[in-house]
């Protein structure tokens, strides 16, 4: 069992989903297509919170790179052969990970509260800029949406993007919990090696024998 190459593999799934929760932070800044609403700051707060761009995104991205970047030749696994001692690479991924759990938290909390406060719209009454919504319960009473004015269909628009982005976060926070425990196991594993591996250096006349059983 490589527990190298299974890091890589979510680190190529986190590379995924943190540029798909950077796209979906841009279009939220732009609703319709439109750039004048971002121009005159009428926009939700939780949207400027960049919570897809730098907690969905980049923080993501860092582990992302880090996990790419963990080469075959680096991961022991109980069941691996040969290079048993490298269990640092795959103990400082875990660093790499927790920086990730941050991000995507991050994103999962904004884009739950942008989700409960509503969309900052231009309302009928009053024809004033405010947040119509003061609970999550709009969300399941969709005669209520038509308070909106401007930006047009913005309920729709903040909620498709912010449910996208919350599930994205979840995502990313599972696979880097994930990695967390591949690169515990996988550190340990490796230095359980490389202790085996001492102990049967001196038996000389089957060191080859002496070494498959380390590292299995």
């Amino acid at each position: 069992m490589c527990f190298g190459r299974r890091a890589r593999c979510i680190g190529y799934k986190l590379l995924i989903l943190a540029l798909l929760s950077i796209v979906a932070n841009i279009l939220l800044y732009f609703p319709n297509g439109e750039t004048r609403f971002a121009s005159e700051h009428h926009l939700s707060k939780y949207v400027e919170c960049l919570h897809g761009i730098v907690g969905g995104g980049f923080m993501v991205l860092i582990p992302a790179a880090v996990f790419i970047g963990l080469h075959n030749d680096d991961c022991c696994g109980c069941f691996g052969r040969g290079n048993c001692g490298k269990s640092c690479t795959m103990l400082s991924s875990v660093l790499a990970a927790f920086i990730g759990i941050l991000g995507s938290g991050y994103c999962i909390i904004i884009s739950a509260l942008g989700l409960s406060h509503g969309p900052y719209c231009l309302t009928h009454l009053g024809r004033k800029w405010v947040y119509p919504f003061t609970s999550g319960g709009y969300l399941f009473e969709y005669n209520k949406w038509s308070q909106c004015q401007e930006p047009y269909n913005i309920v729709q628009w903040n909620v498709t993007l912010f449910s996208i982005l919350l599930v994205l976060g979840g995502i990313e926070f599972i696979l880097c919990f994930i990695q967390v425990i591949n690169g515990i196991l996988g550190g340990l594993c490796g230095l359980c090696c490389s202790h085996e591996e001492v102990s049967c250096l001196p038996y000389n006349h089957d060191s080859q024998m002496n070494t498959e059983h380390c590292c299995y």
